[in-house]
């Protein structure tokens, strides 16, 4: 159960998240919420710790986002852009 619960709400967060990317930062935070959402997925698939394989996911997908420049990855502006 507890698992379920946890990959749940890390899915959720990767939700939220995805709408941001037009920032260097932006992108970096999108991509670790993305990154610990699959991560967390395949940990649950897997079998293994959920927590680890989401932890890995976001440093690996933060990274991804910040290195990535603005026309190889945007998400559109962020939520809290909007004016």
């Amino acid at each position: 159960m507890r698992k379920h619960l946890v990959t749940s709400l890390i899915l959720t967060s990767c939700l939220v998240l995805s709408a941001c990317g037009n920032t260097r930062l932006d992108r970096a935070v999108s991509g670790a919420g993305i990154g610990a959402a699959g991560g967390a997925v395949i940990g649950a698939v897997a079998g293994g710790p959920i927590l680890g394989a989401a932890a890995v996911g976001a440093v690996a997908g933060g990274a991804v986002g910040a290195i990535a420049e603005k026309h190889q990855i945007n998400f559109g502006k962020a939520w809290w852009d909007h004016n």
